[in-house]
């Protein structure tokens, strides 16, 4: 069974602090730098979404890229 509960943050520090000192003890080592740094990779930023979903070339625009390059390439040197 799973139950799931909304709550604020501020609402669920002041949970936090009114547990016993074991208690809160057992939760600070429930949730080590491991666990923390393994849940961040996990969740990708804004940015790094906008990347992932952006626009890709295909082998027929990257040729041509490629041409347009080495066409600017001796423009510019000349």
């Amino acid at each position: 069974m799973e139950m799931i509960v909304a709550i604020g943050f501020e609402q669920l520090l002041d949970l936090i602090k009114k547990l016993p000192a074991g208690k809160i003890k057992q939760l600070k080592t429930a949730l080590d730098d491991h666990f923390i740094e393994e849940k961040a990779e996990e969740e990708l930023s804004g940015f790094q979404s906008f990347l992932l979903n952006g626009p890709i070339m295909d082998s027929n625009q990257y040729a041509q890229h490629l041409q347009d390059r080495r066409h600017f390439n001796k423009w510019r040197t000349k």
